[in-house]
């Protein structure tokens, strides 16, 4: 029996990532963002994470069986527009995912390098980047390392525009068709953090820098001065799948998925500071 949903003009946006049980990154941020993009989520669960505001405590990883099985139920009743990938715990899961998209009529993904939170605990095993790199992001419509991601994939240390366009140039020489190198990090680099209050500065930009088979893109936006939020990662990575869903080509994916992850900052209730880069 044909789904429903699967009949509709609504896109279908799968989100195969982690589950942050705080809903502030993950699943949940992904789905948050679908639905804010007028798409129907469907997701499947890589690990289950023990955390909240104040960090990350522990996870159990699911197996390949588990994924497998996860996906290949979707994929098997939904026609799924756009795909977003996030925390790959393991090479078992990395490569599972790697082959499924393979094997099926998944498009090409959105994948979000999620290697360890911002409080130190590891989301990805050191083995299963060098499987990441090797099998899954050359399958990847594009991948969205922020700035200590690209540094701990490509050995460069990126403290400005130039180390960003060097860095996502050496990726796609590793195998990437695209990247989008997020910038924010280089405020906590050049050691300026937001303040107590929620503004936009003109005299700072942020940057994120575009690399499309070589055609360099800089995105600068103004600056909002405000505490760290969570999940921004997720809901970049997410709104970029959403957009592509939506019919929107690479450039302006990103144009519309930083709008949407701006306003988030801007209207974000001030809790504690964030664990983590996303899973």
């Amino acid at each position: 029996m044909t789904s429903m949903l699967t009949s509709s003009s609504t896109p279908v946006i799968f989100a195969i990532a982690g589950f942050d049980p705080s809903g502030g990154a993950g699943i949940i941020a992904d789905i948050r963002t679908i639905v804010a993009f007028g798409c129907t989520p469907v997701a499947a669960v890589t690990s289950l994470t023990m955390q909240n505001s104040t960090g990350v405590s522990g996870a159990i990883h699911q197996t390949a069986e588990s994924l497998r099985a996860q996906i290949s139920a979707v994929v098997g009743e939904f026609s799924v527009a756009a795909v977003k990938i996030g925390m790959l715990p393991t090479p078992e899961s990395v490569l599972e995912v790697a082959r499924l998209l393979q094997e099926t009529k998944m498009p090409a993904p959105v994948v979000d390098p999620v290697l360890r939170s911002t409080s130190g605990y590891e989301l990805m095993e050191p083995k299963a980047r060098e499987v990441w790199l090797s099998e899954l992001m050359p399958l990847a419509r594009l991948i969205t390392p922020n700035i200590p991601e690209a540094e701990i994939l490509t050995g460069i240390e990126i403290t400005n525009e130039h180390d960003m366009r060097e860095a996502a140039h050496k990726l796609r020489e590793m195998g990437a068709r695209a990247v989008l190198i997020k910038g924010g990090h280089l405020e906590e680099k050049s050691g300026v953090r937001g303040r107590r209050s929620v503004g936009v500065d003109r005299n700072r930009h942020a940057i994120d820098v575009l690399d499309e088979g070589g055609s360099v893109k800089v995105f600068r936006d103004e600056w909002i001065d405000a505490p760290p939020v969570r999940g921004t990662g997720c809901m970049l990575s997410s709104a970029i799948a959403a957009s592509f869903g939506r019919g929107r080509n690479l450039q302006d994916s990103v144009g519309a998925a930083k709008r949407f992850v701006a306003d988030a900052i801007r209207h974000a209730p001030r809790l504690a500071p964030d664990p983590v880069s996303g899973v």
